[in-house]
């Protein structure tokens, strides 16, 4: 049964609200704990059945599998940059709020987090610039930590984001996110480290509805939250392929030695000089080179008889199944899961042929995440800029993904060369230097080149016009200078 609390200082509307956020947050807390584990390696499997030795349950054994999941496709889904075609976002003070690569990093993790748990938030708030913060703040909360509720348009209309833990795991700190308002609240606590009840904190007033979009991965009818990549299917596959793991363990110890029969050997055999009983391992790494003859016995001389060790070819077998299994629910390659010895292909068509699913994912989760994205960073930037807000021409602001497919440079630029063909004049724009496969640096250094080279053939135009005596004409400038100044007359 789902706990409640009360707080000090919230009317009965938003008391409701509260315990009603609160009861989802707790009804996945355990189900996405338990994905969280299977991503960070931590879930080991305890015990598989009674001819294992037991001392192989104390080896904690993990598999790797449902990171590599989500790792795989979250490498194919790189945010590179915001753009807008309708004006420039450093004029806005975006790079004075993040670096480039700081913002797209931190995007990422959401991202991530999204496939783990299905569902993450970015949040945008004013920051603290008395504390040397920036003018206003993107944070990302995992399911784990916020959650929400959704109108009949699919925005969110009310956010719970849980601020600060103890060190047992329990909030003491939260905020409730409400349109154009946000409620801080925290837990008292006694002299003597007692926790005592929940009060209201802060309150603040603002012109940004929510400011917090979700991020939902795999979302349809009836599951607003989406759909983690983690699955129950993945898990059980997970499961079955660590048991297959422990197995081949124990065979490699176990089962692996000659069994060997002896006819005609007495206890001594096996016995240390001083008539204690050899350990097992002692046994059978040692081996048995000599047993000397015994004429008194009933059987003088004694025979060894030998079974040939087991052959561990099974336990491989079914673990490449269970690996295929698993290739085929989480659309990653065969080869990724380190259990195929067969070949990468080798022609560029073959390898994008044999990760066609992969690539159609991460189109799909891309697409989904585009308008969170591109409406959390207005968000920010209109807090940022102190409007009380949105302007419409902002709407144009889009995040732009680097293409899930693996080119070569060498195919890149002839791709985008023979586009350049068609239109050329896409070759003095940041576009045709993109086509041609420069990176961003690349494609600034670049222009900033093309800039100071043209700043010079000016200059040297100049030169030698006034040193000729004829009067000085400014050249008319290029697409890509024109924000170079003119030369003076």
């Amino acid at each position: 049964m789902a706990t409640k609390i009360t707080v000090s200082g919230l009317d009965s509307v938003e008391q409701d609200l509260l315990n009603e956020l609160w009861a989802q947050l707790e009804a996945k807390q355990d189900r996405n704990l338990l994905r969280a584990h299977y991503y960070d390696g931590k879930r080991a499997i305890k015990q598989v059945g009674s001819i294992i030795p037991p001392q192989y349950y104390k080896l904690a054994l993990v598999l790797g599998w449902s990171a590599k999941a989500v790792d795989t496709l979250a490498r194919r889904t790189n945010l590179d940059d915001f753009v807008w075609p309708d004006g420039n976002l450093d004029d806005l003070g975006l790079r004075e709020l993040y670096p480039q690569h700081a913002l797209t990093s931190l995007i990422s993790d959401g991202l991530t987090s999204s496939m783990i748990h299905g569902v993450s938030f970015l949040l945008a708030t004013r920051g603290d610039e008395d504390a040397g913060e920036p003018a206003a703040l993107l944070h990302v909360k995992d399911a784990l930590n916020a959650t929400g509720r959704f109108d009949r348009t699919r925005r969110l209309n009310a956010l719970l984001s849980i601020l600060e833990r103890d060190g047992d795991g329990k909030p003491t700190a939260l905020a409730l996110y409400l349109p154009n308002h946000t409620i801080v609240c925290e837990q008292g606590f006694g002299p003597r480290g007692g926790r005592r009840g929940w009060s209201v904190v802060d309150r603040q007033d603002h012109f940004y509805g929510l400011p917090a979009e979700p991020l939902v991965y795999r979302g349809r009818t009836g599951r607003p939250f989406g759909s983690p990549r983690i699955s129950r299917t993945v898990m059980s596959l997970h499961d079955s392929a660590l048991r297959t793991v422990i197995r081949l363990e124990g065979h490699a110890d176990v089962y692996s030695f000659p069994e060997m029969w002896l006819l005609g050997a007495d206890e001594s055999m096996f016995k240390n000089a001083d008539g204690t009983q050899k350990a097992a391992w002692q046994v059978m790494l040692g081996r048995i080179k000599a047993i000397p003859d015994d004429e008194e016995a009933s059987t003088p001389r004694a025979a060894v008889e030998q079974f040939q060790a087991t052959d561990p070819k099974p336990h491989l077998d079914m673990l490449k199944q269970q690996a295929q299994l698993f290739s085929g629910e989480t659309s990653i390659p065969l080869t990724s899961l380190g259990v195929s010895d067969q070949s990468n292909p080798s022609s560029a068509d073959s390898y994008i042929a044999s990760r066609e699913d992969l690539i159609a994912e991460a189109e799909g989760a891309t697409d989904d995440w585009a308008p969170s994205t591109s409406y959390a960073l207005q968000t920010l930037l209109a807090i940022a800029n102190g409007l009380k807000e949105i302007p419409p021409e902002w709407s144009s602001i889009a995040p732009k993904w680097r293409s899930p497919l693996y080119l070569s440079r060498a195919a890149a630029a002839d791709a985008g060369s023979k586009q350049l063909a068609a239109v050329p004049w896409l070759a003095e724009t940041e576009v045709g230097l993109e086509l041609l496969g420069l990176d961003d640096q690349q494609i600034k250094r670049a222009l900033a080149d093309r800039r100071r080279m043209g700043g010079s053939a000016a200059l040297a135009a100049i030169r030698t016009a006034v040193e000729g005596g004829r009067p000085v004409v400014a050249p008319a400038p290029s697409s890509d200078l024109t924000d170079a100044p003119p030369p003076a007359g």
